[in-house]
């Protein structure tokens, strides 16, 4: 069995960098199951289609490869909002889990990082970690990410655009975001990445210690 760290969290929490830190500091492969959304998402935006039938959002997700997304043609805000509506179709998650699962599996391990990781696509993960922050300070981060990148908006509709997400995303019948039961919180609400990251791999260490060299509790 590969070592497999899972990484979860609502938009903004910072887990996708955090995600991308791990995986560089323990030479793992790494996947923002979030891009598979993003690209289905996109196929469909790309196409005219519409965001609200399930049966062209599984077509769509059905040409996703989680091994050749590219983040710079999905990092687009809208791409992000539609991805968050074909997210809540069982049929486009059941298809995107299976394909997240084969990505885990592939030799050596992999940091997954999404929303539903630690509880749905690698529920036996070595180590789990569910990554939060407040809907204010998560505002704020996205905020000034869409003005870095040139773009405009407004702070008050980005904070309502993430309580929505956090409400769609975790009050769906299918696969809702939150922590699993043995995952390790951490609220980065005060943290900067460095501490962030520090604090993770701290935990991900002392876990290390406690499991053999392929993500086994020894006997």
């Amino acid at each position: 069995m590969s070592l497999v760290i899972a990484i979860d969290g609502p938009a903004a929490s910072g887990k996708g960098t955090l995600a991308r830190r791990i995986a560089a500091e323990y030479g793992l492969a790494h996947l923002d199951t979030g891009l598979s959304y993003r690209a289905a998402a996109k196929y469909l935006l790309d196409r005219g289609l519409p965001l609200d039938d399930e049966a062209l959002a599984a077509k769509a997700a059905a040409t996703v490869d989680p091994g050749a997304l590219d983040p710079a043609e999905l990092s687009d805000h809208g791409v992000g909002e539609a991805a968050s509506r074909v997210a809540v179709f069982p049929s486009v998650r059941r298809i995107l889990v299976a394909r997240q699962r084969e990505f885990a599996t592939r030799p050596g391990g992999a940091v997954l990082d999404g929303r539903d990781i630690g509880t749905v696509v690698c529920p036996d993960a070595a180590v789990k970690l569910y990554v939060t922050a407040s809907p204010e300070v998560r505002a704020a981060r996205r905020h000034a990410d869409i003005l870095a990148a040139g773009g405009t908006a407004e702070l008050q509709a980005v904070l309502a655009e993430i309580l929505r997400r956090d409400e769609r995303d975790a009050g769906r019948s299918d696969s809702p975001m939150r922590p699993a039961a043995d995952a390790h919180l951490l609220d980065t609400s005060e943290m900067d990445i460095e501490a962030a990251f520090q604090a993770a791999r701290t935990i991900i260490d002392e876990r290390l210690r406690r499991i053999g060299p392929n993500g086994r509790t020894p006997s």
